[in-house]
């Protein structure tokens, strides 16, 4: 098969197509022929090894090269093959998942349970676009935030991939939501449904004080004292991302806002798609938000199966609107 190998950290061009064995599924697992990726900042930092601190925990990077030598953290496309104890799939289905890697290749082994059918009326492209992003804010919102209908959710980056997300699923569970973003893109954010919209650029959302139950963070940039002071005596301040950096960013402000945690009224939590155990459950859920009509996939640029290398640049610059898209080179 074709893939994408990451030998050595690097920049885009590291990314080498070559060929690979096809892998065969073990026990409990679908081999699934990829029809689409997408591309995301897990993908990037992976790439880069960066911020380097993370190299010396235990994860993904290592410490003198990358562990992960395929990348792509969400796939989307058709069962070829099952393993011995698979029951609930069969090859020709139409699927997605996240396998956390994989994604930049022709085929890719997840293991069933997280696994889980496309939602109906779907492309794979779009399929492919929300098991990490998706999967994150329905965390930060189910399980980490607990938002419940009637409490106010604040949205920070939200017009990002996550972002997009997290906005449509607080007003799927009742919220009243207020979106964050830059000028551009106030009026996606008001179309996905958010109460109000505010242009980073020019209001300040620290200045709200007391006001949010929930503060979904994916861009960070606010001090965690300022992030506090917009929260409810018991707000939940619901760690997603921010700003990268070589060394230590996003990594080190997420680590000292969970250093001051027990000392706060508020909470404040790391949410973590990727070590989450209930995967395939979890898109199952989305699913249903996505068939209900209550979730939507906004992509902001598709590419080529051939083009990963440029889709990974684009979105490394951190301006996209929503989700970057890749179509698999296996065309049905």
């Amino acid at each position: 098969m074709k893939a994408y190998v990451l030998r050595s950290y690097g920049s885009p061009d590291a990314l080498e197509l070559t060929e690979l064995p096809t892998p065969v599924p073990g026990n409990g697992e679908v081999l699934v022929r990829v029809r689409a990726t997408s591309v995301q900042p897990y993908d990037w930092h992976l790439m880069r090894g960066e911020p380097y601190i993370s190299r010396l925990m235990p994860g993904p990077l290592g410490l003198r090269g990358p562990k992960i030598t395929v990348l792509g953290a969400d796939v989307a496309g058709q069962v070829e093959a099952i393993g011995p104890g698979v029951t609930g799939f069969r090859p020709g289905d139409d699927v997605f998942a996240m396998p956390k890697q994989g994604g930049f290749g022709e085929y890719v082994c997840v293991p069933e349970n997280e696994l889980a059918p496309m939602p109906r009326g779907l492309s794979y492209e779009e399929a492919a676009a929300l098991p990490l992003a998706a999967g994150t804010a329905l965390l930060a919102l189910r399980d980490v935030g607990r938002v419940r209908a009637g409490q106010r959710v604040l949205v920070n980056g939200a017009s990002g991939g996550v972002g997009t997300f997290a906005v449509q699923l607080a007003k799927a569970y009742g919220a009243h939501v207020t979106g964050v973003c830059g000028p551009r893109n106030l009026e996606l954010v008001r179309s996905l449904g958010a109460d109000e919209v505010l242009d980073r650029t020019k209001e300040d959302f620290t200045g709200h004080e007391g006001r949010y139950d929930l503060l979904v963070d994916n861009a960070g940039g606010r001090t965690g004292a300022e992030c506090r002071r917009a929260l409810t005596r018991k707000g939940i301040h619901a760690l997603v991302g921010g700003p990268g950096g070589r060394w230590v960013q996003p990594a080190g402000r997420m680590f000292a806002l969970l250093a001051v945690a027990p000392f706060v009224s508020q909470r404040v939590a790391l949410v973590d798609v990727v070590g989450c155990r209930e995967m395939g459950a979890n898109l199952r859920t989305l699913a249903g938000f996505v068939e209900s009509g209550e979730l939507r996939v906004v992509i902001d640029r598709r590419f080529r199966f051939e083009e990963i290398p440029e889709a990974v640049r684009y979105q490394e610059q951190g301006r996209a609107a929503g989700k970057v898209v890749a179509g698999g080179l296996s065309e049905p």
